[in-house]
């Protein structure tokens, strides 16, 4: 471990320690499931696992947060949240982060209350460039990051994961499936049904790196820029698939993978 990474993690230990218990906001991605095993390290017995259910998420996802929670030996619970009950979340303008943190905030408050817990959640530095609505909304409700707090990067995170054993330590970043769909375009669980069975087929196919941009008509796909070659060459398959899935259009965005990609739109000042 070097000598920036060392420092990172004793100063993540010391903001944990001051807190009574914590309730970690788990989606079963390497930034939550880092900071879960570091809480429960620090707080034995005093830190439980939740994760927010809704259409946004996968199925395989929950089932995928269940089975992690139950490897690391902390207590998981999953809390159904209500953000497609709010039109405002549904017109998906650029506030839709916004709308969605303040119901996990709500959902999981009973919980953490009580606990006398902390709502924790794996926001890291390398998060501060994006555009994250969300994390003012955790923040005003009372969330605590402390992987940022520490000064943990994204990289710094996989690697002491790697080191600790943690198995999903190169798990590929994931994100819930509204953000495929462009802001201004309506949320509809019809669109979210169909970009995860789009991604779950690339996945089955043995892409890592994936997202199915939903532009009604047309899916654009994102994979890594090393799997390019390879999802050109399974075009005819990939096509055939996602056009049973209703598109009428299946595209490959060149560029390659680009998390918040749509994010874009906003600074060019589109939907906002």
């Amino acid at each position: 471990m070097n000598f920036e990474l060392e420092n990172a993690v004793v100063r993540l230990e010391e903001l944990l320690a001051q807190f009574p218990a914590a309730a970690v906001g788990f989606s079963g991605g390497i930034d939550s499931t880092y900071l879960a095993a570091a809480a429960a390290r620090v707080l034995p017995g005093q830190t439980i696992a939740v994760t927010a259910d809704s259409p946004s998420l996968p199925r395989d996802e929950l089932e995928a947060c269940a089975k992690l929670a139950a490897e690391l030996g902390i207590e998981h619970f999953v809390v159904n949240t209500r953000e497609f009950s709010n039109p405002a979340y549904l017109k998906n303008d650029g506030l839709r982060c916004f709308y969605c943190k303040s119901e996990l905030m709500e959902a999981l408050a009973p919980l953490a209350q009580e606990r006398n817990a902390v709502v924790l959640l794996g926001v890291n530095s390398s998060d501060k460039g994006d555009y994250r609505p969300g994390q003012s909304a955790a923040k005003h409700a009372g969330a605590r990051f402390p992987l940022l707090e520490a000064g943990m990067t994204k990289e710094m995170i996989r690697v002491h994961a790697r080191t600790l054993g943690l198995p999903n330590w190169d798990k590929p970043q994931a994100a819930c499936l509204a953000s495929r769909i462009p802001y201004g375009t309506p949320i509809t669980l019809q669109t979210l049904s169909r970009v995860e069975r789009a991604e779950r087929y690339l996945r089955s196919l043995g892409f890592r790196d994936i997202r199915v941009r939903d532009y009604g008509e047309t899916a654009r796909i994102e994979v890594g820029r090393e799997e390019l070659v390879a999802c050109a060459e399974s075009a005819a398959a990939v096509d055939a698939e996602l056009k049973r899935f209703g598109y009428d259009y299946v595209t490959l965005d060149l560029a390659g993978f680009s998390s918040g990609n749509l994010n874009r739109d906003l600074a060019k000042g589109g939907h906002g």
